[in-house]
Order: C-alpha cells, then sequence, then structure tokens
C-alpha cells in the first residue's frame, strides 16, 4: 500500500505520518521543506520537496500512490480563497490523473454550509473538487483544534482570551492527535467507498466559558474569555500581521457559525473522540508556560 501524507509537520500531519510508520507503512511525503523533518523519521519515508499550490508538482510527486492524505495548505496572503482554488486544483487532478484509490481530507465543520463562512469556504471547495473525481473520497469534518489555544500563548499568560463568539455557544473541541487516528484507520482500512463525510467532534461540546475553566486548572493558573466586537478583533489580527484579506477569512470562520448554526452531523459513538481538553492542556499547553516562566 502506497501512501501519501501532506503536511507532515502539521498538528495533525505530524501524527498521521508517525502512526502509518508504526503500523509499517513506508509513507511518501509531500512536503516544502523535507529539511524539517526530524532525522529519525526521514529514515523510514520518501520524502519530495513539493509546493501544494503547484498542480503539476503534486502530480509528479504522487505518481503510482494508492491513497492519499490531504490538507490543505496554510496561507498567509489576502486572497486566502483564490489559493484554496489552487491547492484544490492540484489534488483533483493528481487524484484524477494518477488513479489515486482512495483520499480522506482533512475539512471541518462548517464546509456543509459550503459558503458564509470564511476561511473554511476554501474547505468546501476542495471538498467539492474532490467529489468531482472518481475517487473515494472521506472528508473529516473536525471540531475546533485544542492547538489553536497554543496561537494564544500570550493572551493565556496575561489570563483573558479575547474571542468574538457568543460565551454560551457550545462547539465541537478535538485533540488533532485524534483526527489523525481517524485518518489513519481510514487510510489503512478498505471496509469504505465512494464520497462521505465524517464528523470528527473530540469528547464534548464545550463553551468558551467552560473552555477557559478547563484550561485554568490544568494549567494551575486564572484564565477567563472575553466576547469583543468583530471589529475589535479585525485590529488585532491586523496587528498580528495579517492581510487584510486573511483577516476577513479568518473573522469569517467565526461569525459563519453564529446565529444557530448545527453541524451537519450529531454527536455520535462514531463522530466522538476520547482525549479531553483538560489532559491535552495539562500534557502540552502547560510545559510551554511552565517553560516561558522559567525562562522570564
Amino acid at each position: 500500500m502506497r501512501i501519501a501524507v501532506t503536511t507532515p509537520n502539521g498538528n495533525v500531519g505530524q501524527h498521521v505520518l508517525t502512526m502509518l510508520i508504526r503500523a509499517g507503512i513506508r509513507p511518501r511525503v509531500l512536503t516544502r521543506h523535507p529539511d524539517r523533518l526530524p532525522p529519525d523519521i526521514v529514515e523510514l519515508t520518501d520524502s519530495v520537496a513539493v509546493d501544494q499550490f503547484d498542480a503539476d508538482a503534486i502530480v509528479t510527486a504522487t505518481r503510482a500512490v494508492d491513497r492519499l492524505f490531504w490538507v490543505d495548505p496554510t496561507t498567509g496572503s489576502d486572497d486566502p480563497l483564490a489559493d484554496y482554488r489552487r491547492a484544490s486544483n492540484a489534488a483533483a487532478r493528481a487524484v484524477t490523473e494518477n488513479g489515486i484509490g482512495k483520499v480522506v481530507f482533512q475539512s471541518s465543520v462548517g464546509a456543509e454550509k459550503r459558503h458564509g463562512a470564511g476561511e473554511i469556504d476554501g474547505l468546501a471547495g476542495t471538498e467539492v473538487a474532490l467529489n468531482d473525481t472518481a475517487a473515494d473520497v472521506l472528508h473529516l469534518r473536525c471540531g475546533y483544534f485544542f492547538s489553536n489555544l497554543e496561537l494564544q500563548l500570550d493572551a493565556i499568560r496575561a489570563g483573558t482570551i479575547p474571542v468574538i463568539l457568543p460565551l454560551d455557544q457550545a462547539m465541537a473541541w478535538v485533540a488533532p492527535r485524534d483526527i489523525a487516528e481517524v485518518a489513519v484507520t481510514r487510510l489503512l482500512s478498505t471496509q469504505w467507498s465512494g464520497h462521505s463525510v465524517q464528523a470528527v467532534h473530540g469528547p464534548a461540546d464545550l463553551t468558551w466559558t467552560q473552555a477557559a475553566a478547563v484550561v485554568a486548572a490544568a494549567i494551575g493558573r486564572p484564565l477567563r474569555v472575553e466576547r469583543i466586537s468583530d471589529d475589535a478583533m479585525r485590529d488585532l489580527l491586523h496587528q498580528a500581521g495579517m492581510t487584510a484579506g486573511l483577516v476577513e477569512a479568518v473573522i469569517g470562520m467565526s461569525t459563519g457559525m453564529r446565529d444557530g448554526f448545527t453541524p451537519e452531523q450529531p454527536r455520535t459513538a462514531q463522530t466522538t473522540t476520547p482525549t479531553t481538553l483538560a489532559s491535552w492542556a495539562y500534557d502540552v499547553l502547560r510545559p510551554q508556560l511552565v517553560t516561558a516562566a522559567t525562562v522570564d
């Protein structure tokens, strides 16, 4: 079985890669920077230096591949949805021209809306592009990554996380490693076909207020959330160096989930994964804060 893996250093991709290796697979790794792979991983993989926005390069890199784990690459441009379209085209061309049999795509809760969810609209476009191929395709509609909190370490140290969602609006929170586990089991399985969707909801739906309380207990320091206006969030994102187009795409991911949005797939035994926010925060987030405090 020849499996290609994109974004091998990503929050999910790094776990997909190591899980496949432990399963006895020698993955083909598609990455812009093969030199950033750990030396012990390099020995057990076949890495290809490739830009996922380059359709010709992706077609070449995926020749003789049976299965593909595809994650759209990150973009910092002023037109992120155009970049998503380029990536979608690259993936669909590679699947079609190389006759790749099965694709697992890392999508997001909200992609079912197709329009009106900011950057998630780009993932929706990839879903459509892959569904237009003859491959068996599984879209993983993932909840809010625990690891997004790592992007807010300064706010967590300061004790307040700004958000634009209602503080009492519950949503699915999920560990990236659990997403990888679902992806790998499907990549290795022969017991599915056609075009399908599987939500990955984590162990529980949490409001931002509940999540902050869980994280505070795990890291051993006070933490609260504060709802701010959309314009105030725009200012913060601009200050962080984002382009105007990317700011609107990021804002749209939250505004598109307001006003009573409900995921297409409910929470079931199939869509629920085990890792809790408390255990992840203690194992992953707490050490980063402790290390930073020691350095300071």
